[in-house]
């Protein structure tokens, strides 16, 4: 059983690794590498080439148009039949092109792992004897002091003991799309992957801040090399396509040596001298059995498949492998990653509570396309002031910015953030016009402990907003007095904010914020949080003259309370209408996710995957799920919410063993293994990793749940 790290405290840690802040001695470093060795991927099983080559010859079919072309060859050869010899070189012409075809496509796989491997960090900053270093990654050992920072890939598993706003991307390993920001407190030993938050993994990036941390694991230790050790060792099984000529092939075989054998008996039994002529009637007969074989049935079969590859392409489907094609149109259940491939992988504001009113927000993902309804009726902001002031500081309080990339809308930044300036362009506000009207002039970051994060602003020119900047900012607030109305926008966690607020916005005025009003914007926080919303609270503070020091305890504090905005990364609309039809095709659709149960439910009942009566399972309850029971209720369970790579691929064993055909969707590193156990893997081609592509059939070019 591998060290829980994350339920180490730091102290400990250094103990039990014999190490320290300032790192191991270079000595130290030399005798672990020597020992432990190299810190990168290994192949634990090399399939031969000249073996995949072989195997494309034990085909029951191809075995049979061997035998075919060898005695139309020798047919031929001793008749001095033409007609024989062309027959024997067109049947070894298919059998060569078809084995070609099967091992192209077989050696390909060999590639996951090269896949893998490039997820790997080339190079990491560390610590030895007190020095900052630059090494290869893969000379990193077990106990050495790592330092990252925004932008790095994460070199190996590390147990942090030092973080300042550290924030990583942990998407294609845990399946979550937004960041998971990092802390060093002591975490329970059976948290689940995604919920170490005192750990990083190798193979992740750094998006903001810094920290410093103790590699624990290197190599195929790792949760990148488990992943890498379960794709190595999973084979493809046939499809039912590739299962029913293989048993056509046996078919034929005992059918035609049958009919073969039938005439040669009766032959023999007629013919008055059958002695005399042996060599004809069995000529005669083997004759018979080679013309009544159908050797152009895998030409027949891979044109097929070729010219349902090419309508697949038009429909934004990529087949990697051909019999592929025929498997999805079997297909009876289709078990389906949520992040990116249900839903959009990008964070949505969907509601915003202000002034005691809810107002949806309508329009998907980062495409500033949609609107603003209160009571299904569009919003004007001249007539909604208070909702205004809201959209405005989400604008403000924000370092997101959004870029058009040919169709395709993208977020610089906090998606979070890119949310809600979304959502003020939605709205008809220009997120340009308003930050050049009231530029940026201070800020209090955002942390982990604190929560919020604070802007000030002034309505300065370029000018005297580079002047005011190039003040210190221990004396700016001097400089800031001379000017006109300064406004403080806040956001966060709404108990914070609410915590620092005295007032609140109410038609346009600042009132009082009374205990009463307190508890119902608690209230309606949590409503909004049983619908799987992340929740922020919004506030400002007036500056009319002076401004005190730019510290938090002297800013924060006596702020307007604005509202509540809520989002989640929303279901596609076009996935929602695909679903529909998959249930009256009698597919039944299956969500996996690696995100928290309650957003999976709120998501699936939205998209109609999760109905009355069915249920949710988290990976921690599969794990105290007999096998027995798990074939028994596994048509019953639709939601399947923080799994890992092992559970995905014990769900797909599960509906097998019920006699379904079972595809696959994933994009990230964790789906790798599952894609390739199922009857069909289908990886996404716009945000999937390379691992996932090569290890599944199937890549959807518009990573979208509706082109299946």
């Amino acid at each position: 059983m591998p060290e829980a790290w994350h339920a180490v405290d730091v102290a400990t840690l250094f103990e039990r690794q014999a190490s320290s802040p300032t790192g191991l001695s270079k000595g130290e470093a030399s005798e672990r590498l020597a020992r432990m060795g190299p810190n990168e991927l290994v192949q634990t099983t090399r399939i031969s080439p000249i073996r995949i080559l072989f195997e494309q010859f034990t085909d029951v079919l191809v075995i049979i148009l061997i035998i075919a072309a060898v005695i139309s060859g020798y047919l031929g050869i001793s008749k001095g039949d033409s007609t024989e010899l062309w027959d024997a070189v067109l049947i070894a012409i298919i059998v060569v092109l078809n084995s070609i075809l099967g091992f192209v496509q077989e050696f390909r796989a060999e590639k996951s792992l090269q896949a893998l491997k490039a997820l790997a960090a080339p190079k990491a900053h560390v610590v030895r004897e007190g020095e900052a270093l630059v090494v290869p990654a893969r000379e990193l050992v077990p106990g050495d002091a790592v330092m990252l920072a925004a932008g790095d890939k994460v070199p190996a598993d590390l147990r942090l003991f030092e973080v300042a706003s550290f924030r990583t991307n942990e998407a294609s390993l845990t399946g979550e799309s937004t960041p998971v920001s990092k802390t060093t407190a002591v975490l329970p030993a059976d948290a689940f992957l995604g919920d170490r938050k005192n750990m990083t993994f190798m193979g992740t990036t750094v998006e903001g801040g810094r920290g410093k941390g103790l590699v624990v694991a290197t190599g195929m230790a790792t949760e990148l090399g488990k992943i890498a050790g379960l794709v190595q060792q999973e084979t493809k099984e046939e499809t039912p396509l590739q299962r029913q000529l293989d048993r056509l092939g046996r078919q034929i075989g005992l059918i035609i040596l049958g009919i073969a054998a039938a005439v040669f008996v009766i032959m023999f039994l007629k013919e008055a001298d059958p002695m005399g002529k042996l060599e004809l009637l069995f000529l005669t007969a083997v004759g018979l059995a080679v013309a009544a074989i159908p050797e152009g049935l895998p030409a027949v079969v891979t044109i097929s498949l070729a010219l349902g590859l090419q309508r697949m392409i038009k429909r934004h489907a990529l087949i990697r492998k051909l019999p592929a094609v025929e498997a999805l149109g079997a297909a009876t259940v289709i078990c389906s990653d949520k992040t990116g491939t249900l839903t959009k992988g990008e964070m949505n504001v969907r509601s915003f509570f202000v002034d005691g009113r809810t107002y949806e927000v309508r329009g998907e993902g980062f495409d500033p396309g949609g609107d603003i309804v209160a009571d299904g009726q569009p919003v004007d902001l001249k007539a909604h002031a208070d909702l205004r002031e809201a959209l405005v500081c989400g604008v403000l309080c924000n370092d997101a910015s959004l870029r058009r990339e040919g169709e395709r809308w993208t977020c610089e930044g906090d998606p979070t953030e890119g949310a809600l300036v979304v959502a003020a362009m939605r709205a008809g506000l220009d997120a340009d016009i308003l930050r050049s009207e009231q530029p940026r002039v201070a800020e209090i970051a955002f942390t982990s402990e604190r929560k919020l994060m604070s802007t000030l602003h002034a309505p300065l020119s370029a000018q005297a907003l580079r002047e005011i900047l190039a003040v210190s900012e221990d004396r700016r607030h001097l400089s800031l007095a001379e000017i006109g109305a300064k406004m403080l926008y806040v956001k966060g966690a709404p108990e914070r904010v609410l915590a620092a607020c005295t007032h609140q916005l109410v038609q346009g005025e600042r009132r009082p914020l009374t205990d009463y009003d307190r508890k119902q914007y608690l209230f309606q926080n949590q409503e909004m949080a049983t619908r799987a919303l992340r929740v922020l609270g919004l506030a400002s503070r007036s500056f009319p003259e002076e401004v005190p020091p730019i510290r938090e305890q002297a800013l924060e504090e006596g702020l307007t309370f604005l509202g509540l905005v809520g989002m989640m990364d929303a279901p596609r609309l076009d996935a929602m209408t695909a679903i529909d039809r998959c249930k009256k095709a009698g597919i039944q659709v299956v969500m996996i996710t690696g995100d928290h149960k309650l957003t999976a439910m709120a998501v699936a009942r939205e998209m109609g995957i999760l109905a009355e009566g069915e249920r949710a399972l988290t990976g921690e309850e599969l794990d105290k799920v007999p096998e027995d029971d798990l074939l028994r209720d596994v048509e019953r369970i639709k939601v399947y919410a923080r799994v890992s790579p092992e559970h995905k691929m014990r769900i797909v064993d599960a509906w097998k063993k019920k006699g379904h055909i079972v595809a696959m969707t994933g994009d990230g590193v964790n789906d790798a293994p599952a894609l390739k156990r199922s009857d069909l893997g289908v990886a996404m081609g716009i945000t999937g990793t390379d691992v996932a592509k090569e290890s599944a059939d199937m890549v959807l070019t518009d990573d979208n749940f509706a082109s299946i």
